[in-house]
Parts: structure tokens; sequence; C-alpha cells
């Protein structure tokens, strides 16, 4: 299945960069380029890509504006932000918008491929260093308490916080001394209490509520 990606970056070199990189890439396609966020809504919209690769700092409007626009308006397509900031304030407000990926422009392609890949099937996808202070915000923060945000119990509250982490099933249950099974009953029950589909959203609820805060 072949992944269609529209590259948003107010720097003509990067920009011509990326889509070089992508058309190197099995299955990827380039839906379009925009330089600057005004005009990745449009071609959001005009040509409904199935992931964004944006840009944070462009003119007219932000990347984080942008991706907020794009994931009202179609959240069938997912945002992947690319960028050369991994302060902790542009990390928070990406995923607030709904951005389902964060790399850093030093990425090379294997993990860029992994990245487009991931979260075209509504995975989240983040750059290690990222995933390791996100993973410390969200652990510093795992206290839960009765009036934990939609009723989510301690144990629920402590699984939310491992797939924050980017852990699989398989490690929660190693990680917590449960079953397997336990682990998909609390990541149901969690699912349902917080309204959420899918691990991506779970991450964006985990820092938006800040397990306890």
């Amino acid at each position: 299945m072949t992944v269609r990606v529209l590259v948003a970056d107010d720097q003509t070199v990067v920009r011509e960069g990326l889509v070089l990189l992508l058309a190197l890439l099995p299955d990827v396609e380039v839906a379009g380029t925009a330089a600057d966020g005004e005009q990745a809504v449009r071609l959001a919209a005009s040509k409904i890509p199935d992931v964004a690769l944006m840009d944070l700092r462009m003119p007219r409007m932000d990347g984080v504006e942008a991706t907020r626009r794009i994931r009202a308006s179609h959240p069938g397509i997912q945002v992947v932000e690319l960028t050369t900031y991994s302060d902790d304030e542009s990390v928070f407000a990406a995923l607030r918008a709904g951005a389902r990926g964060y790399l850093t422009k030093d990425t090379d392609a294997e993990t860029l491929a992994r990245a487009i890949a991931t979260v075209s099937g509504g995975q989240a996808h983040f750059d290690p260093e990222v995933q390791r202070r996100l993973a410390e915000e969200v652990a510093g923060r795992a206290h839960r308490s009765s009036d934990s945000p939609d009723g989510l119990t301690p144990r629920e509250a402590e699984v939310l916080r491992l797939i924050a982490a980017s852990r699989s099933n398989a490690q929660i249950a190693g990680e917590l001394f449960i079953s397997a099974a336990t682990v998909k009953t609390h990541i149901n029950n969690l699912f349902a209490k917080a309204g959420l589909r899918d691990r991506a959203q779970a991450v964006t609820y985990a820092y938006r509520h800040g397990l306890g805060e």
C-alpha cells in the first residue's frame, strides 16, 4: 500500500531534499509540497495525503497551528513534526495540536521511513530523545488519586504511563507482573473511560492530562 506524503517546510533546500529522499523510499509517494502553514492546510484539504511532514517554524502560519487545523478538518491525515526544535514547549505544543510523530531534522532515512509507516497505521512515533523526555515527564506525574481524569484507576494510570513510554502489551505485563490478558483488559477499560481509539490518542491524552494534574 502506497503512503501519500505532504511535505511542508519554508526552506527550499530542505523541502526539495525531503522530496528527493521520499522518492527513494518504497511505497511512498509525494502528494505535494508547501512553503508555509497556510499552503499546507490548503494542500491537505485538496490532496488528502495519508501523512504530512510538518516543519514547526514557518511564515504566515506555524506548523503547530497548521497541524491543529489539518487534524480538526481531516482527522485521517497523520502529522509528523520534522523540525530542528526539540525543546519541551515545542514538543508539547505539537502533541496538543494532534501530531502523531515528532522527529528532528538530523533523522536518517531509515528512521523517517519507519515513522511514516508507523503513523500512517495510526500509531505514534517519536525521536528517541524526545520520547525519553516525554516518558520522564509522564513518570513524574504518574501518581493518581480518586479525582483522576475520567475516573481512571491507579492501575489504569500506570498502564497509560507505560503506553506513553511506548511499551508493548507484553512489556507492560512484564513490568507490572500481570498477564497480557489483564493488560488488555486495563487498556480496554481506560480507552472506554477516556474515549480513546488507539495508542496514539492515548499518548496525547497522557501528556494533556499530566496523569494526575
